[in-house]
Formats: C-alpha cells, sequence, structure tokens
C-alpha cells in the first residue's frame, strides 16, 4: 500500500510573495492614516512637558526665593521633578531664558519639529507664556 504524494504540500514562491504584499499594502495605509496623530501626540507632550517645567520653576522659586540664573537653567530643576524630562519630543533641547522677554516669570521655550524659533504646524514654538 503506498501513499500518493502530495505536490501541493508546501506554499509556493508567488504565494508567499503575494501575501508579503498584500500585508506591505495595509501596513503603508496605516502609517499613511495614522502618521499625523503621531505628529499631535509630540506637541501635546511637549506642551505637557513646558506646563511641568513651569510649575518646577514657581516651586523653585517659592523654595529659594529667585529663579534658577541663566547660567543653572533648567538643570536647577532635576531635585523637584519625578524624573528627568531631558529633550523635547524631537530630540532638541528646552530653552531657559532668564530674565525672561514676557514679564517677571522665566521663559520655557520648545522650538517645535524643525528646532528653531517661529514656525507654524509642529514646527510653531511651545511657550511657557501662553
Amino acid at each position: 500500500m503506498r501513499h500518493k504524494q502530495n505536490s501541493r504540500a508546501g506554499v509556493t514562491l508567488i504565494e508567499l510573495l503575494v501575501v508579503i504584499v498584500i500585508v506591505a499594502a495595509f501596513g503603508a495605509v496605516a502609517v499613511i492614516r495614522f502618521w499625523p496623530f503621531a505628529d499631535k501626540g509630540k506637541v501635546t507632550a511637549a506642551q505637557s512637558q513646558v506646563a511641568v517645567l513651569t510649575e518646577a520653576l514657581q516651586t523653585y522659586h517659592l523654595a529659594n526665593g529667585r529663579f534658577p540664573t541663566q547660567e543653572e537653567g533648567l538643570a536647577a530643576l532635576r531635585p523637584l521633578l519625578q524624573k528627568d524630562l531631558g529633550n523635547d519630543p524631537w530630540g532638541n533641547p528646552y530653552v531657559y531664558k532668564y530674565p525672561g522677554e514676557h514679564g517677571d516669570d522665566p521663559d520655557v521655550i520648545c522650538y517645535g519639529a524643525d528646532g528653531k524659533p517661529g514656525g507654524t504646524g509642529n514646527d510653531a514654538d511651545i511657550v511657557s507664556w501662553k
């Protein structure tokens, strides 16, 4: 009793390539459709981090009777923060200006995706005084 061998036991290279192309097409559509939400998330994260730094500056001022000098910068806030915020979501350092140009408080600035002053959309500055 011999068993007949099935010549279609595996997957052909063509079938495998078709499946890979279909999966890649779905992946490309998903990335294109949801990419703008990633940028909005970075903007929201930067706004939140600027707010946290501003609050920490106020706490520093209450504890020390002054704001950190320009030389001390935001590094003076490390003992007040639960975790080091480091750079903005685009990898650029936050800008600290004291004395600030917009009132008595210091200015904290995130220059957005382009890392340069000014800009619109994702490149717009995120600032502590607005």
